[in-house]
């Protein structure tokens, strides 16, 4: 990728090495859970705690120095890179939510290692990149790129940007007020419902991922050869079909958080294809 031109966001909080305290989720949902949760690229945390019947805390994300913390110095180079990521997408958002005559208003990256406080609960590094809308943050522990390149075999700076993008694309959904319709709806309709829901606020925020890559690419020329393929492989590794094979040795569709990896490589590259969000209305396109 081609990050140099790309401002670097200001809106990094940097907590590693800070202890948030506390029982994962509040001792909620059990380690392998949320591991497997965090296979899927969790989305907001409350839909997980409301899974294990778990009340989701109100209150806002308690505040944090932002400092460096301990674990900083040794992983400035990953910090640069999703800084710049994160200030390409308040670039092409801003400017796209202006054409709409809409405000965008920038989400905060958290970057943790181990666990960290949102105001969604406390997080632990099995759940994986996660937003909550309850501060709008988006939360990474980079150590989990190691896993997208080893255990997910999706290497390359697009399949990192793609994660990012991804969870930047949750919070445009916030700010739209999709999510919360998504969620209130949830809470109404069967568990199969209720998921088959979650796959398509999933996928849609791959396509919204697809829009930031197409017009940040249009007119910043961010992409590389090779770029594409990398991050449709990344769309593609993290489908639940593929997940659930390699996990259970079978597939459950009507346990499906995320969709399958067609549909998310679908998505994605409607995104990256069209740059247009009305193209990702995936609650009218049910395939």
């Amino acid at each position: 990728m081609r990050l140099d031109n790309e401002q670097e966001s200001s809106n990094i909080e940097d907590r590693r090495g800070i202890s948030a305290g506390g029982g994962l989720l509040g001792g909620g949902l059990g380690l392998a859970a949320l591991a497997l949760v965090g296979m899927f690229f969790g989305i907001d945390p409350r839909v997980i705690m409301q899974l294990g019947e778990q009340t989701a805390p109100t209150q806002q994300a308690h505040s944090a120095p932002h400092s460096a913390g301990k674990e900083s110095s040794a992983n400035d180079e990953g910090k640069r890179f999703v800084a710049r990521v994160l200030g390409s997408t308040e670039t092409t958002w801003t400017e796209i939510f202006a054409r709409n005559q809409r405000t965008y208003v920038k989400p905060t990256l958290v970057l943790f290692s181990n666990q960290v406080q949102s105001a969604c609960g406390i997080a632990g590094a099995a759940v994986g990149p996660f937003y909550c809308g309850g501060d709008q943050k988006v939360y990474i522990d980079l150590a989990f790129y190691h896993d997208l390149r080893t255990r997910f075999h999706a290497p390359g700076e697009f399949a990192q940007a793609y994660v990012i993008a991804h969870e930047v694309g949750h919070h445009v959904q916030n700010l739209l007020g999709v999510m919360s319709k998504v969620n209130d709806l949830r809470q109404r309709v069967s568990k199969a419902e209720a998921n088959a829901l979650s796959v398509r606020l999933e996928l849609q925020a791959d396509c919204f991922a697809g829009v930031w890559a197409h017009h940040a690419n249009k007119e910043r020329q961010i992409l590389e050869p090779g770029d594409v393929e990398s991050g449709l492989n990344a769309a593609s590794q993290i489908g639940d079909d593929r997940l659930q094979m390699q996990a259970r040795g079978h597939v459950a569709p009507e346990s499906f958080t995320h969709g399958s990896s067609e549909q998310r490589v679908r998505w994605f590259r409607t995104g990256l294809e069209s740059g247009q969000m009305r193209q990702c209305d995936t609650f009218k396109h049910r395939n």
